[in-house]
């Protein structure tokens, strides 16, 4: 089956990786929901449709040489290059405007825009508003987005701890998390959860066995 999330995770990680900024900058799905203010928006239609929008938090952050430029034509080329993971179809134009309606969709996936010190310069929303309908059309839609990469990560627990106790860490010391042994740990792309898994050792290196794909992720 398809993954929904898969897709617009593509086309978050096409657009991050197609912003022209000095230092790579990668999508990583975001906590915040119901932004509010100006943003670029845009829409897609065609074998699949989708509506975006962009918020950059300091457009010095591009070094595109195109700084009297207006914003949306400067966020052109990657909304292009992330769009075309879609498959075929059409860019509108992209306009200044309020995206919190999209922002607080309920049904749109919101990506972090993080440079490499993991400080958020922008945030994207993504919605899908028609997938394809046929095997065959999503399956000519997967070997458009193959080659794209996206982050998998495994998470074994988490916990908190106050400002003190993180300054009072140590070698040896041991933090409890909030997940019991033997529990499977959470498998992510791009920060969401579409799996579980059991972390196993393979020559000498860890490694993840997938127990469980989520049924929450599949189309």
């Amino acid at each position: 089956m398809t993954s929904t999330t898969t897709y617009e995770s593509a086309v978050a990680a096409a657009f991050a990786a197609s912003l022209p900024t000095a230092a790579p900058v990668t999508a990583r799905a975001s906590q915040v929901s119901g932004d509010t203010g100006d943003a670029v928006i845009v829409q897609f239609v065609g074998e699949a449709s989708a509506q975006l929008a962009v918020q950059l938090f300091d457009a010095e952050t591009l070094v595109d040489g195109l700084s009297g430029a207006p914003l949306a034509d400067r966020l052109r080329d990657a909304l292009e290059a992330s769009t075309s993971t879609l498959g075929a179809g059409a860019l509108g134009d992209a306009v200044i405007g309020d995206a919190s309606p999209l922002f607080s969709n309920p049904t749109a996936q919101l990506f972090d825009l993080q440079d490499d010190a993991d400080r958020t310069v922008g945030r994207l929303a993504v919605v899908v508003t028609r997938a394809p309908a046929a095997a065959s059309s999503s399956t000519r839609r997967l070997h458009r987005i193959a080659g794209v990469e996206m982050e998998l990560t495994v998470e074994i627990g988490r916990t908190r701890m106050s400002v003190r106790d993180v300054l009072d860490l140590e070698p040896g010391r041991i933090v409890e998390l909030d997940r019991s042994a033997g529990a499977p740990a959470d498998i992510k792309l791009n920060g969401r959860i579409i799996a579980h898994g059991e972390v196993v050792v393979v020559d000498q290196d860890y490694a993840v066995r997938i127990t469980r794909i989520l049924e929450n992720v599949e189309a």
